[in-house]
């Protein structure tokens, strides 16, 4: 009887089970193909070593590698080699003659092939649940010529599956010997890649079931392969609440017509040192006093600075992070793909119940992309989609280039992301350095348009009165104005 497509094999791997929608199909054969040292034989391991925590048999049909320096490699990696049944068949062990053929494995054949002999007698012997072969590339050149060798590949795999088994096995990728002729046998392909942002896996093709699409990424590790889906936001909702909270400020809240709204997504932006981290903080500051758990990453700057900036600022963050409240992870752009970085941020969603997540900042970001600008928008769109369909509140800091001068609303062209944009700017009024805060954007209720004085002290976040006796801010030119009499303005100085 054929397995239910309902029924499925975990690969061992938790984040390749996300993208094969659960596993694989029992009793069906799955190619994994990459060049030669993407962890294809890894994953072969972590494969077998699932069977075997699920009470399985396993078998690993090697076909190229020193059995000794095998197995001692699978154990480095914490596989219970033990455990795992080994059918060596690499190039010191008996080898195939130009004649054999798996198509049909007779009783007449086997008597006249050893090599044959060993796999048949290997599998009966083991009537393994699950088989990874390992490459299977290595028997062409073993075979007279490609026809012979596909004919061999088509018996071997029905041999296997004939025994009720699931196969993998592996495949390298070589100028000299493509293996896209060898898709046509197999039920899936699991392909292992390389891009600028890092190690890359996909599914280009598996029948009866379908699959996340496009490249994800994965990071081999000390306990061997870490496979990180790429974000898929339409399959994540953890509904969304309207509510409008504060920000903790109360001239902030004004500005943005009562506060913000729970699962938006906002971004603050303005250019270096004006306080948009210190305002996101403050954010998360707020929240904690209602009881709720805020996540910030730092991609531009270390987890010490910004604790000693919180602190000088009257941000009580040690007592956030001992009461639970505050989680603070520095990250490093350049060791994170976009994928592995996303999968941080579900974790602490959805393991955690963080209600704020803070991404600072988007520029830093950039730099898990290495280089494909393409990616920005579409991995931050997906990245607020996501956030927004679980009903998490998303601010995003964006820093802008110039100091003071012509206004930017964000540097990276992702205001249309944003439900909520908050501007900084730096001012020169009379020869002293001010700043401004305003809000541009505000999807879900109306806010004030007004420009207020924004400062940093010692005691946090103090934001001043509607700044009605200024214009040219946002020009880049701010210049105090007199009210006349008559209630028209003039620029101070003007002749009367």
């Amino acid at each position: 009887m054929s397995p239910s497509l309902a029924e499925r094999k975990s690969t061992g791997s938790s984040g390749l089970d996300e993208i094969l929608s659960g596993g694989l199909v029992p009793q069906r054969s799955y190619m994994v193909r990459g060049q030669a040292g993407s962890g294809k034989t890894i994953l072969g391991f972590h494969f077998l070593q699932q069977g075997i925590d699920e009470g399985e048999t396993a078998l690993f049909i090697n076909l190229e590698e020193d059995l000794r320096d095998l197995k001692s490699n699978a154990a480095a990696f914490g596989f219970d080699t033990d455990a795992i049944e080994f059918l060596d068949l690499s190039p010191s062990a008996a080898e195939f003659t130009e004649d054999q053929s798996y198509e049909v494995f007779s009783a007449a054949e086997v008597e006249q092939e050893p090599l044959t002999q060993r796999i048949v007698d290997g599998v009966a012997a083991v009537d393994p649940d699950r088989v990874v072969v390992d490459p299977l590339t290595q028997l062409r050149f073993l075979m007279s010529d490609e026809y012979q060798f596909r004919k061999q590949v088509v018996g071997f795999m029905r041999f296997l599956r004939d025994q009720g088994a699931t196969v993998v096995f592996t495949v390298q990728n070589t100028e000299s010997h493509p293996t896209d002729d060898l898709e046509f046998i197999t039920d899936g392909t699991v392909r292992l890649g390389t891009e600028e942002y890092g190690k890359t896996i996909s599914v280009p093709k598996f029948r009866g079931s379908s699959t996340q699409s496009g490249k994800h990424a994965y990071r081999i590790t000390d306990a061997g392969i870490e496979v990180y889906p790429a974000l898929q936001p339409g399959e994540h909702t953890g509904g969304v609440d309207l509510e409008q909270v504060s920000a903790g400020v109360e001239e902030v809240d004004t500005l943005l017509g009562g506060g913000i709204e729970r699962g938006t997504v906002s971004i603050l932006s303005g250019p270096t040192g004006v306080g948009k981290t210190t305002l996101g903080t403050q954010v998360m500051r707020a929240a904690a006093e209602r009881g709720e758990r805020s996540v910030i990453y730092l991609f531009e700057e270390t987890k010490q600075t910004f604790l000693a900036r919180s602190r000088a600022v009257d941000i009580p963050v040690d007592e956030m992070i001992e009461q639970g409240t505050l989680q603070v992870n520095e990250v490093e752009a350049l060791e994170r793909s976009p994928q592995e970085f996303a999968r941080m941020v579900r974790e602490e969603v959805e393991a955690r119940d963080a209600d704020i997540v803070m991404v600072d900042g988007i520029a830093g970001y950039r730099l898990t992309l290495r280089g494909e600008d393409g990616m920005l928008l579409q991995q931050m769109h997906a990245l607020g989609r996501y956030l927004k369909n679980m009903g998490v509140t998303a601010i995003f800091i964006d820093e802008t280039r110039n100091i003071t001068g012509e206004f930017q609303a964000t540097v990276e062209n992702i205001s249309y992301l944003a439900d909520n944009i908050v501007f900084l700017r730096h001012l020169e009024l009379d020869g002293e350095m001010r700043k401004a805060i305003g809000v541009l954007k505000k999807r879900t209720s109306d806010f004030e348009r007004t420009i207020r004085e924004f400062r940093i002290t010692g005691d946090g976040i103090a934001v001043g009165e509607p700044m009605s006796g200024v214009r040219g801010i946002l020009s880049g030119t701010p210049e105090f104005v007199d009210r006349r009499a008559d209630g028209s303005d003039s620029a101070a100085g003007d002749d009367e």
